[in-house]
Order: C-alpha cells, then sequence, then structure tokens
C-alpha cells in the first residue's frame, strides 16, 4: 500500500470544500478573514509586556523633559499603546485614559476569540462532512453494484471521507482553534500590565506644574 492510495479527490473536495462553504455560511466575512489572517500569529514570539512597559517609561522621562506634546512625534508601532499615548497629548481624564485602554484591550480579545471561534467551528464541521462523503461514496457504491470497479472507487470516497473529515478536525483545525485561544489570554494578561505606567504618566500630566500651566485638563 503507497501514500497514493490514500488520495482521493473527490473525498477531499467533499471535505474541504464542504467545511469552508460551512464556514462562509456560519461565519461573518470580517471573522472569517481574521481567521485566516491569525494563522500568521502563530508563527511570530508572543507578546511580551516588558518591552512595551519600558517604552513607556522613556516615553515618561521624554515628556517630563521636553512636555507632553514632545509625545505626539514619537512613533509607536504597538497600536494600543500609541492610541493611549495619544488620548494622554489629547488631554483625557486619566480615567478617560484608563476606560479607552480597557475598550481596547477588549476589543482585541473579542477579535482574538472570534478568529479562534471559526477555527474550533471548522473542527466541529469537518467530521460532519466526512459523513457526508461517507454517504455520498455509499450512495454511489449501491448504485454501481454491478460494476466491480465502481464499487472499489465509490467505497474509497466514502470511507477516506471519514478520514479526512477526522484528519481536518483533529490535526488542523483544533489545533489552532487552541492555540489562538491560549494566545489571545496569554496577550490579554500581558496587556493588564501597560494600564498602571500609562495611568501614571495620564496622572502626571494632568496635575498642574510649577508656574500655573497644567499639562493636561
Amino acid at each position: 500500500m503507497t501514500p497514493a492510495s490514500f488520495l482521493d479527490p473527490i473525498a477531499l473536495a467533499l471535505v474541504i470544500g464542504g467545511t469552508i462553504l460551512a464556514a462562509v455560511l456560519r461565519t461573518p466575512g470580517r471573522d472569517l478573514a481574521r481567521a485566516v489572517r491569525a494563522l500568521a500569529t502563530l508563527a511570530r514570539a508572543p507578546l511580551k509586556a516588558q518591552p512595551l512597559v519600558d517604552q513607556i517609561g522613556a516615553l515618561s522621562r521624554i515628556a517630563q523633559r521636553h512636555g507632553v506634546m514632545a509625545l505626539d512625534r514619537t512613533v509607536l508601532h504597538d497600536p494600543d499603546l500609541a492610541g493611549a499615548v495619544s488620548d494622554i497629548v489629547d488631554g483625557l481624564s486619566p480615567d478617560a485614559v484608563a476606560e479607552r485602554l480597557e475598550q481596547r484591550r477588549q476589543a482585541r480579545v473579542e477579535r482574538h476569540c472570534a478568529a479562534a471561534e471559526a477555527w474550533a467551528g471548522a473542527a466541529e464541521v469537518a467530521p460532519a462532512m466526512g459523513m457526508v462523503g461517507t454517504l455520498v461514496g455509499l450512495v454511489r457504491m449501491f448504485a454501481s453494484m454491478t460494476d466491480p470497479h465502481a464499487i472499489g472507487a465509490a467505497m474509497a470516497v466514502a470511507l477516506l471521507a471519514t478520514l479526512y473529515g477526522a484528519l481536518l478536525s483533529n490535526l488542523l483545525a483544533a489545533p489552532i482553534a487552541a492555540r489562538l485561544r491560549a494566545r489571545a489570554r496569554a496577550e490579554a494578561f500581558e496587556r493588564t500590565l501597560l494600564a498602571a505606567p500609562l495611568l501614571a504618566l495620564a496622572r502626571r500630566e494632568a496635575r498642574p506644574v510649577p508656574g500655573g500651566r497644567a499639562m493636561a485638563a
């Protein structure tokens, strides 16, 4: 028996095509696009808060030395950090900065969960598509009882479709969903560590400075 014995284009088309179609029908297009883009995040190192915390410390020193408006010229690659610094520069209150920072964090968690749910849905559907392929193969087999060659081809579709559905679910879609969920939980925790230094910066810049000038209102 060779590896080619386990390849059947009809069974593959039924399982993979059916799983993709089910995912398209049950998942909003925006979440489906996120699920595909999320694959790239699995190849990157997980987010660590410490470099961002260090960057906030550097920004705090810049603001203390040159004024908070100097932060408007800094280039920040992390969108949540950039948004919080922009809020501080714009003069939002510390409470407003904290609220908007938490809103961004929650929105990011929701996006990550939506991507993971799309892959979890594919893992749920794939075995069912394998059973559909099995039923199609059995129908073809019973319709071709007088042709031994057709019976063998139909039986291959019936058996391999079940195999493909199980493999697609348990070796691809479900592990991806689990890893995306784990990555989302870890990143959500790391981002909570950004709140304290950012709020400390916001509170400091909200206080009036000697000379009567308020850094931020």
